[in-house]
C-alpha cells in the first residue's frame, strides 16, 4: 500500500501533546469536542466488540482499549503513521483513529496530488468497511464522507458528481448528525457541502438537484463555531464556506475568521497544523 512508505514526520513540537497514561483521559472531552469520539476505556471496548462481531479483533476488552488508546496517543502527538497502521490493524473498530490519521496526514502532509487522492481513497474503502461493521457508530459514517469529501476536492467537480460522490457525501453526514447531532466536524463538513455546490454550479442548480442552500451552510457552520469556538478547524472552514458563497462581500469577514482559528492554542499536532495553515492564509 502506498499510504505505508514515506509518511512525512509532524513539522513542529509535539512535547505537549503526548497524553501519556491519565492525561489522555483527562483531555478527550476538549481533543474530542468536534468528533465526539467516545473514549475507548474497556467498556466501550467491550461495546465496539460486541457490535462488531465477526469483523471484531481477536483482543479481550482490556487489551482493544490500551490498543485504541495508544492508536490516539499517536494520533494526537502527530505520529500519524504509528497511529493509522494500529488503527488499520484492529479493523473496522479501529477504522475512526485509522482515517482520521492517514486523511489529516494527507491534507497537510502530502504534496503530491495524485498520492493524496490515493489515500483518501484507501480512506474511503476502510471507512465503507467500518459502516458495515459498526453502523450505529456516528463516526463509521462521518469518516466516510470525510474520506470521500477529501476525495472529491481533487477532482473536477464535474467528474465528482457525475461519479455521484455528493449524494454520498451527503448521505453519510445525514447519518452522522441523526446519530449525534452535536457532531461540530459534520456540522462543518455539511456547510461546505452546500457552500461548495453553490460555488460550482450555481445557487439554482445546485438547489434544485441537490438540495443544496446558503441559508443551509450558513446555519450549519455557525452551529459547529458554536458546538467548539476553540477549535481552529471551526473557524478556518467559516472563513472558506464565507468565500465559496460570496468571495468579494465575504472577503474581510472571512479573513476574521481565519485570525480566530491563528489564535486557537492548539491541543493536538491536527490543531496545530490546522492553526499554522489559518496563519499562512493571512499572510
Amino acid at each position: 500500500m502506498a499510504a505505508k512508505s514515506n509518511w512525512a514526520a509532524f513539522p513542529h513540537d509535539a512535547k505537549a501533546y503526548a497524553y501519556a497514561g491519565d492525561a489522555l483521559k483527562k483531555a478527550w472531552p476538549k481533543l474530542h469536542a468536534g468528533d465526539c469520539e467516545p473514549f475507548p476505556d474497556a467498556k466501550r471496548a467491550a461495546a465496539l466488540l460486541k457490535a462488531a462481531g465477526k469483523a471484531a479483533p481477536k483482543l479481550d476488552a482490556d487489551a482493544l482499549a490500551e490498543a485504541l488508546q495508544d492508536a490516539w496517543r499517536a494520533f494526537h502527538r502527530g505520529d500519524f503513521k504509528a497511529a493509522f497502521d494500529a488503527g488499520e490493524k484492529l479493523g473496522p473498530v479501529g477504522a475512526s483513529v485509522a482515517i482520521k490519521a492517514i486523511g489529516i496526514h494527507a491534507t497537510y502532509l502530502v504534496d503530491d496530488e495524485a498520492e493524496q487522492l490515493k489515500r483518501y481513497e484507501q480512506a474511503s474503502k476502510i471507512a465503507e468497511a467500518a459502516i458495515k461493521a459498526l453502523p450505529d457508530e456516528a463516526n463509521s459514517h462521518y469518516r466516510h464522507a470525510f474520506a470521500l469529501g477529501r476525495y472529491s476536492q481533487g477532482l473536477s467537480i464535474a467528474k465528482a458528481l457525475k461519479m455521484g460522490i455528493a449524494g454520498k457525501v451527503r448521505a453519510s453526514l445525514d447519518a452522522t448528525l441523526d446519530l449525534e447531532p452535536k457532531h461540530a466536524e459534520a456540522h462543518t463538513a455539511l456547510a461546505l457541502y452546500h457552500a461548495e455546490i453553490i460555488n460550482k454550479i450555481g445557487a439554482m442548480i445546485g438547489g434544485l438537484t441537490y438540495g443544496a442552500k446558503a441559508g443551509e451552510a450558513e446555519k450549519h457552520i455557525k452551529e459547529a463555531v458554536k458546538l467548539t469556538p476553540a477549535s481552529p478547524i471551526a473557524h478556518i472552514e467559516h472563513g472558506n464556506v464565507l468565500l465559496l458563497l460570496d468571495e468579494n462581500r465575504n472577503e474581510d469577514a472571512a479573513a476574521t475568521a481565519y485570525e480566530k482559528a491563528g489564535k486557537c492554542k492548539p491541543l493536538d499536532a491536527m490543531e496545530a497544523l490546522d492553526a499554522a495553515y489559518a496563519q499562512e492564509q493571512l499572510e
